[in-house]
């Protein structure tokens, strides 16, 4: 590898950690706000999502020129194609955290639902999955990346159980449908967070392995 090529490929390095490191704040202060109903923190999460916008622009910008100037091949490429995904999936990422931060004002106003026991375990688990997916892609850990993918099913359950219980709460008090839209909003949004980082999980195991397991978990095991 030329040293140019090498000094591309840090700096590719520097700006993605940037970019994952602002989304990990972002899912992390979202949640944060969902729970305590905090609509200045909300707004905080809402602001910073141009920057992160910004970012996924500069890491594209620098894979398609690592590409274009040194064609890297085997590893290298994989590097490039792998960064391409995730840098996306941090974008929605960070998407979502804005959606659910923009449901917060909705929640703190009356008339005021009660937000479900099992939200906080699900966010907790969701920020685990993303924080881990993020740990493997810098240390390069698909064993860790397979554990991210395992917890989706649990998030899955979190959410269809949270899902169920406010759906039964707008059958019973017609009132509160608008702040339990917002609630079930911001739910979905939670999930849609675990997925990309499942989603991150994957390109780090193609990454590592150079094996695609996106839609085919049953290859989960890891390549002898």
């Amino acid at each position: 590898m030329s040293k140019h090529m090498q000094r591309d490929l840090e700096k590719l390095q520097k700006s993605i950690l940037r970019m994952a490191s602002l989304v990990e704040e972002a899912v992390f202060q979202a949640a944060q706000a969902l729970q305590t109903r905090d609509t200045d923190l909300a707004d905080r999460v809402i602001e910073g999502d141009n920057l992160i916008d910004l970012l996924e622009n500069e890491v594209h910008e620098e894979c398609l020129k690592i590409l274009a100037l040194h064609q890297p091949v085997a590893v290298d490429l994989r590097r490039i194609s792998s960064v391409l995904f995730i840098s996306t999936n941090l974008e929605r990422m960070g998407d979502y955290a804005t959606a659910i931060a923009e449901r917060v004002p909705g929640l703190a106003k009356p008339p005021l639902v009660a937000i479900p026991e099992r939200l906080k375990p699900m966010t907790e688990r969701t920020i685990l999955m993303v924080r881990k997916a993020l740990d493997a892609f810098v240390n390069s850990d698909a064993a860790t990346a397979r554990t991210v993918i395992r917890l989706d099913d649990e998030v899955d359950a979190d959410n269809a159980t949270i899902i169920r219980e406010i759906v039964a709460e707008m059958k019973r008090v017609a009132d509160h449908i608008e702040p339990l839209l917002s609630l079930f909003s911001a739910v979905r949004h939670v999930e849609r967070i675990a997925d990309h980082a499942t989603n991150i999980s994957e390109d780090v195991i193609y990454l590592v392995e150079g094996a695609i397991v996106r839609h085919h978990h049953e290859l989960l095991e890891p390549q002898s």
